[in-house]
């Protein structure tokens, strides 16, 4: 089968790209014919305040992968689609309804001559915005099917679209770094990836227990200011460390190995790599029942499960954690991820629908 996936890859940073570019090597491996179509410029900087590419690719970069997409260009975006006239299968990830204009684009000039899936990350963002649900709403409208990756986001699709819309959970994505495992309690959690206000860190700085540290690492959505107020105003800035910055994947495993767990404080969530990424490092994972957070998580055997936006309760957690030989009982938990089935059983449910 031809198929064409067009979607953020290298130099591009981030899950969405390496979900990207992994799909292309696993679609290939099944035999298939597979490019893909990426862009030059993805989105105006004003949109995204944050590093959007990176130097050095954080997985196998796909060898078939053109980037002639730019926001700026609408003719480009037609002649992408008249380009892929010739494919069965094009794919359309979507994680932001900023790029709809662009795919809107694209399947004017596809003309309905492939089939076209729209594998939604996020069928609507986290941060809602009065343009985002009638965007997403008009491509969903204009491909023949819809992925999602968990039911609630299946169910909010089809509130949007009369189209066939298929369930498959997120696979894992994992960098390439070997990771550095350490037995020892340091009394340190870790907060991980972009900073934003859905993902709770201001739950877990009101949370932390005492004598317990925090490292927080990735870059800030919307800058500091914010969290070292906060910091400031409740008295624990000798306990946090701010991180600010796009973590590199050769940085990832050093992190890891100073945390005794992996903290997701998470407010709402779709789906996640978080999870596995710390179970790949060898440390529990603290996570709030919310999207496919807690599928990953079993609750008192790799790490601890807790309500959503309830800060006594995650402080409880936090404290329950530390309990005398909770930590080295919970770390020998921890399984690394096997990713083949999860592929597997994602590529097939892609491919028919």
């Amino acid at each position: 089968m031809r198929i064409a996936i067009i979607g953020p890859t290298y130099p591009y940073k981030g899950g969405g790209a390496q979900h990207t570019t992994e799909l292309a090597h696993r679609l290939s491996a099944l035999g298939h014919d597979v490019v893909i179509e990426s862009w030059r410029a993805q989105y105006p900087a004003f949109l995204y305040p944050g590093q959007q590419t990176i130097s050095a690719p954080e997985g196998t970069p796909y060898p078939r992968t053109h980037r002639r997409l730019d926001w700026r260009n609408p003719a480009g975006w037609v002649a992408c689609g008249r380009r892929l006239r010739g494919a069965d299968l094009v794919v359309l990830a979507v994680l932001s309804p900023v790029q709809v204009p662009a795919y809107l684009g694209v399947l004017y000039g596809l003309r309905h001559r492939a089939r076209t899936v729209a594998l939604c990350h996020n069928v609507l963002p986290h941060e809602h915005k009065p343009y985002d649900r009638p965007l997403v709403k008009a491509l969903l409208n204009r491909v023949d099917a819809v992925l999602t990756h968990s039911d609630q986001q299946a169910s909010l699709a089809a509130s949007l679209a009369d189209r066939p819309v298929s369930v498959a959970a997120l696979p894992p994505h994992l960098p390439s770094t070997t990771a550095e495992r350490s037995e020892q309690v340091r009394r340190r959690l870790l907060f991980f990836g972009i900073v934003r206000p859905y993902k709770g860190l201001d739950l877990l700085l009101r949370a932390l227990p005492e004598g317990i540290g925090l490292t927080v690492a990735g870059e800030f959505w919307g800058g500091l200011d914010d969290t070292k107020a906060l910091v400031e105003r409740l008295r624990i800035g000798d306990r946090v460390e701010l991180r600010p910055g796009y973590v590199a994947a050769e940085d990832v495993p050093g992190l890891f190995a100073n945390a005794d767990a992996l903290v997701l404080p998470y407010r709402n969530a779709t789906a996640s790599q978080n999870v596995w990424l710390g179970h790949e490092h060898g440390v529990p994972v603290i996570a709030t029942r919310v999207g496919a957070l807690a599928d990953h998580v079993t609750d008192g055997v790799d790490g601890l499960l807790v309500e959503p936006g309830d800060v006594e309760a995650l402080k409880r957690a936090l404290t329950r954690f530390y309990a005398p030989g909770e930590p080295e009982r919970l770390r020998s938990g921890v399984k690394a991820v096997d990713p083949e089935p999860f592929w597997s059983s994602y590529t097939s449910a892609l491919l028919g629908a």
